[in-house]
């Protein structure tokens, strides 16, 4: 019997979940390759380790961008690699696998996803907005005539939709995500401070002292760089406060899209997500006080879903498990 097995192929992370084992994998969707001759030297943790530390011999990618694939050649590589790990060694069948795609794709981009899954292993390949995958996996009720919204912010792109009776009513997808925090982040220390970080850490900073909202208390973190002036390296203090501000562009794209959703809701579903209030997954959305800075702009509660980054992965898989339910509500099934 096939295996089955969801992927949220995300822009910045892949999680992959296996029907009856859960989440088996959760790596950065990060490849290294040889500049010599294109060949993989590693992939997920192994290249991650090497981003920004990588001689000349070495090139680490992401192929994915803003949730779609930016380069087809190396995502086949990746996908098989982690289609290969989840599967085993000695499958003795292709495995059926459902993958996640961004709701606002076209049908080329759904296209590559398809084939880049079938090229690397699948026996048969389904795709599933990323919306739905993730209303899913945060266990929300979308097979009544109830209107949920849910809010996904990944790595490179946020999707806003209104599900009711297992598909989307309304949606919008904008090419903002954790990624957008992060450049936001080393921009502003090195505009304010004049000091170059790397976007691992640039990224841990968002982690350790980010929020959407100033904090009561303000969290406090070193930070270590090269000096632009000197070039040497250099060591500052930041505030949470201040990162609050080096994010509010990216988070008012977000805050617009969740406005943009709700003006088009028919009425009917508008009531019910006044009373359920909105869902938030994705990394993103484990950002300090983001979801009171949604309710605060929105006037309608919001909350954060248990396990956040990992509901559109288990999502996934539990499409691929409901497949004659679902089918109907899925992309991509009439390319060829």
């Amino acid at each position: 019997m096939a295996r089955k097995i969801g992927i949220d192929l995300g822009t910045a992370n892949v999680l992959v979940y296996v029907k009856g084992k859960g989440i088996v994998l959760s790596e950065p969707s990060v490849v290294a390759l040889s500049t010599r001759d294109g060949r993989v030297r590693a992939v997920g943790a192994e290249a991650m380790a090497m981003l920004g530390r990588e001689p000349e011999s070495i090139e680490v990618v992401r192929p994915m961008r803003n949730g779609v694939i930016a380069d087809y050649v190396v995502t086949e590589e990746m996908l098989r690699h982690f289609i290969g790990r989840a599967a085993g060694r000695f499958r003795f069948s292709r495995p059926e696998v459902m993958i996640c795609i961004p709701a606002g794709v076209t049908s080329v981009e759904m296209r590559a996803v398809r084939y880049a899954a079938l090229e690397a292993g699948a026996g048969k390949a389904y795709l599933i907005r990323e919306p739905l995958a993730a209303a899913i996996g945060a266990n929300i009720p979308i097979a009544q005539p109830s209107g949920n919204l849910i809010i996904d912010i990944g790595g490179g792109t946020t999707e806003v939709a209104v599900i009711s009776l297992n598909d989307i009513v309304v949606s919008t997808s904008v090419r903002v995500g954790g990624n957008r925090f992060d450049e936001a982040i080393a921009s502003y220390i090195k505009r304010k401070y004049n000091l170059l970080i790397g976007e691992r850490t640039a990224e841990a900073v968002k982690i350790e002292i980010g929020s959407a909202l100033p904090l009561d208390k303000p969290l406090v973190t070193q930070v270590r760089g090269r000096d632009q002036v000197t070039g040497l390296p250099r060591t500052i203090q930041v505030d949470s406060n201040e990162i609050t501000e080096a994010i509010q562009e990216p988070l008012e794209a977000i805050v617009n899209a969740v406005r943009a959703v709700l003006v088009e809701t028919p009425p009917e579903l508008s009531s019910d997500i006044i009373d359920k209030g909105m869902v938030m997954t994705g990394g993103g959305s484990m950002l300090r006080r983001i979801n009171d800075l949604l309710t605060e702009v929105t006037g309608v509660p919001c909350y954060v879903a248990d396990q956040p980054a990992s509901c559109v992965a288990i999502g996934t898989g539990l499409a691929l498990e409901n497949l004659d339910v679902l089918y109907d509500s899925l992309s991509g099934l009439d390319l060829t």
